[in-house]
């Protein structure tokens, strides 16, 4: 991969399989990187423990963040909802959040430019994903944009880079490439549900599920 210089990068971790390969390729392009982790009353914690794990693991910083959405409108935030079990491409599922990641990128904008960061890295993916439509390339094109007039770096000319190195990437790929730059994929957490064991139904442990048996590799969370 390309070398950059040791510039600070702030990566959004959540504790899943995208945001650790994210997080390592972030490492492994040289970066300072600093992990922004939000607790923002989600169905379960064992993904922010995930996250925290990752991140000693990284040995990098991380920030712990704590907002409130008592809106919900999720069932990801909802525990009287459902989480579905049975993936479809029709519609937005129940899982989505309503405008997370502008909320995630936004407090990652005030806080790359408060710790003078060049990148924020997100783990974003729109092929094996669930149709979030804060994960389409065009949002994050958007988003970059508007960060482009929102800061006072930017009037510098030194503007902050959203960064999607999963973007187009299947999950076959992206857990292809954590396998070779030593992602700890047992720390990881994906499961919408939470618990002790990942549930094996909803969407989020099936895509990953499909991701290992395309790479040919053993689930560590799973042996």
């Amino acid at each position: 991969m390309k070398s950059f210089p040791k510039d600070r990068a702030v990566v959004l971790l959540s504790g899943g399989l995208d945001s650790a390969t994210t997080l390592y390729i972030a490492k492994s392009q040289g970066y300072d990187v600093h992990c922004l982790v939000f607790d923002y009353g989600q169905r379960h914690r064992r993904e922010i423990s995930s996250a925290k794990a990752i991140a000693r693991k990284a040995r990098c910083p991380y920030t712990m963040l704590k907002i409130s959405l008592p809106w919900k409108g999720s069932s990801l935030l909802d525990k009287t909802l459902n989480v579905p079990e049975h993936f479809s491409k029709k519609g937005v599922p129940s899982t989505y959040v309503p405008a997370r990641n502008t909320i995630f990128l936004s407090f990652a904008l005030s806080f790359a430019e408060a710790i003078d960061a060049s990148v924020i890295f997100i783990g974003a993916n729109a092929i094996d994903y669930s149709g979030y439509p804060d994960c389409r390339p065009n949002y994050f094109k958007a988003f970059q944009r508007m960060a482009d007039l929102a800061t006072k770096k930017a009037t510098a000319r030194r503007k902050i880079t959203i960064c999607t190195p999963l973007i187009h990437m299947t999950k076959a790929q992206i857990i292809k490439a954590g396998l070779n730059l030593g992602v700890p994929y047992g720390s990881t957490w994906s499961c919408y549900k939470g618990g002790i064991k990942p549930c094996g139904r909803c969407d989020s442990c099936r895509m990953r599920a499909k991701g290992f048996k395309e790479t040919r590799a053993l689930d560590p969370l799973l042996t």
